[in-house]
């Protein structure tokens, strides 16, 4: 080889070595730049594994969990309705949750399927043909839903037989312990197709957002195939358990209120019944109960829808007599009449054209405002209501609450009706001065004879006592002054002459040895809607008061719809208005403020034995 060809040689070979170093240098740069790649992405793994772990533990512990399991820790706990006792001092549920199970078959991992439907039948106390039509109706079924609301014991004696084929989803549902002591007052819990639950009617309705809670969410990314990706963004709200409602009721008035209600409406054959007891100082409701009722926890087995409704706040009759009680306050008031100012009564009053006359159809001739009241005279509330004028009477029937809902925590409301005071002519206020032609409702009547105890003040009724949030925090009622419809004097001078009619008048059965019990009857006619007229043989009799007169403890309605046995409310609704606050003043302990018995009587004057005076 010449020295040229050797150093071409050498050349190509330098620049092969050249080359294959640049390449060498090249690659190991890529490697270095790769394996910084893959130590960021280590990191970032890392970081995200440990983000994951430490920070989204509760995500992910969730998430671990079965579907049915998710599930229910996604839904709040709703909350609970609460009762107070004086008797013990507690808190007791009138609605409740407890710990139930869904059981469910899986058909076609079941060899034997009538005696696992035999199995299943006696477990959990259900029709054995049903049962066995279910399953074998299904044999190649992936779930069949068997029972719901299935207690633990029940679900722990079939979990224990190791039966293949049977699941158990753990539920929460539903729980009234206290049966018949008020249903249209609690409500009920039901469900939709999608299984979402919601209160209805009552407290469960009227509050359902305050004690539903808000439920959680999740949200997962998933790849192409709907798999979750691990290293996905995923998003978690947990639920937000619902509040707990304390009410004022008291479970041992509440009990004994349901009961004296239910005996009357058998006793008097009546349709149906109601009673109110309030405080008539802050408003608060100490009982409410209506018969007929019906059980929250079986709710579905009632076949006349309007038995949920709540008669207290939702059914507006025309009161009678009892509204008496307000056109005389209100003379008082104006100072238009005293308990002692007369009039004559000639039996019948004619006004524009209507001959209205007092229930007894009888004249009476001069009578006292008082006794007006004690002989629940027609015309004599009439006299008042002309002495106050229409307009007056008007405002007065108004500044009462009439025509306008309390705005009670409870729902449907009535307002009542009272339009009738709009029209002209004067027939209206003359008949709506003794409670016909207007409607109102037993708890507008209770708050307005709270008036009549206090002092004169109106306070909104409410029946929710305090409110308990998830977080410990309490939202507590006060209770609030609507206005004030009379004066203090009034008040007083009403007071005596309800009494009156508990001592002379037509409310003697309403009264309670050894105490001053104030109240007025009320024997209502019920309008008929087809003729424009009265039925002539239905009627509705109430009996409103309260007691100890000096200084009231409650303010009470007793009403009794249509009682056949009986006539007047003097021999219906006041019995058990008597019967009733005897209980309230022994159970709140109220010490008497008269004699129990009247005195005896004072001896007769000596018997002379001569003709000669003894002066």
């Amino acid at each position: 080889m010449s020295f040229i060809e050797k150093n071409e040689a050498f050349s190509i070979n330098v620049m092969l070595g050249r080359r294959i170093t640049r390449s060498a240098v090249k690659g190991t740069e890529r490697i270095t730049w790769l394996m910084r790649i893959f130590g960021v992405l280590g990191v970032i793994v890392i970081l995200r594994l440990g983000y994951l772990q430490l920070m989204e533990y509760g995500t992910y512990a969730f998430l671990a969990s079965d579907q049915h399991d998710l599930r229910t820790k996604l839904l709040p706990t709703r909350g609970q309705i609460l009762v107070q006792d004086r008797a013990d001092g507690e808190l007791h549920p009138l609605a409740t949750n407890r710990l139930t199970y869904q059981i469910y078959v899986v058909p076609r991992e079941i060899k034997d399927l009538v005696s696992v439907a035999h199995t299943l039948a006696q477990g959990l106390g259900m029709d054995d043909a049903n049962m066995v039509a279910k399953l074998t109706n299904h044999p190649d079924g992936a779930y069949v839903l068997i029972k719901k609301n299935v207690l633990p014991a029940a679900a722990d004696a079939l979990r224990s037989k190791n039966i293949k084929g049977i699941g158990f989803i753990q539920t929460t549902s539903r729980y009234y312990p206290e049966d018949s002591i008020g249903g249209q007052l609690i409500g009920f819990v039901s469900h939709d197709n999608k299984g979402n639950a919601r209160g209805q009617y009552g407290i469960e309705g009227s509050l359902n957002s305050v004690l539903a809670g808000s439920p959680g969410s999740l949200f997962a990314e998933k790849d192409a195939s709907g798999r979750r990706l691990v290293i996905g963004n995923t998003k978690l709200i947990q639920a937000i358990n619902g509040s707990d409602v304390v009410l004022t009721i008291d479970r041992s008035i509440q009990y004994k209120t349901c009961n004296a209600i239910k005996n009357a409406v058998s006793s008097y054959d009546a349709d149906s019944g109601s009673i109110v007891i309030m405080d008539p100082k802050t408003g608060a409701i100490l009982a409410m109960c209506s018969s007929p009722d019906f059980n929250p926890a079986t709710y579905n087995r009632v076949r006349n829808l309007s038995v949920l409704n709540n008669p207290v706040t939702l059914d507006a009759y025309e009161p009678g007599s009892i509204f008496k009680a307000f056109t005389m306050a209100a003379g008082l008031d104006m100072g238009k009449v005293l308990p002692d100012t007369t009039y004559v009564d000639k039996g019948v009053d004619k006004i524009d054209g209507f001959k209205i006359k007092n229930s007894d159809m009888r004249a009476h001739g001069v009578q006292t405002m008082t006794q007006v009241l004690d002989k629940s005279l027609n015309t004599g509330a009439i006299f008042v209501q002309r002495k106050l004028g229409h307009d007056t009477f008007r405002k007065y029937v108004s500044a009462f609450g009439f025509g306008t809902s309390t705005g009670i925590e409870l729902s449907p409301e009535s307002p009542g009706n009272t339009t009738s005071l709009a029209k002209k002519g004067k027939v209206f206020a003359a008949t709506a001065s003794f409670g016909q032609g207007i409607t109102t409702t037993p708890l507008q009547i209770v708050a307005a004879y709270a008036v009549l105890a206090n002092g004169g003040r109106l306070m909104r009724p409410y029946v929710v006592d305090e409110i308990i949030h998830p977080d410990g925090t309490i939202k507590k009622t006060k209770p609030h002054e609507v206005r004030s419809p009379i004066s203090t004097r009034t008040s007083r001078l009403i007071t005596g002459m309800l009494v009156s009619v508990v001592e002379n008048g037509h409310g003697k059965k309403a009264g309670v040895p050894g105490y001053w019990v104030a109240g007025k009857t009320g024997t209502a006619q019920v309008a008929n809607p087809e003729s424009g007229g009265y039925y002539k043989d239905i009627t509705i009799g109430s009996f409103a008061g309260y007691a100890p007169s000096s200084d009231p403890k409650f303010v009470m309605l007793v009403k009794i719809d249509h009682p056949r046995d009986v006539q007047w409310a003097e021999s219906s609704a006041a019995p058990v208005f008597g019967e009733m606050a005897k209980y309230l003043l022994t159970y709140l302990q109220i010490p008497p403020d008269r004699p129990l018995s009247p005195p005896p009587p004072s001896p007769p004057p000596p018997v002379a034995t001569s003709t000669s005076s003894t002066f």
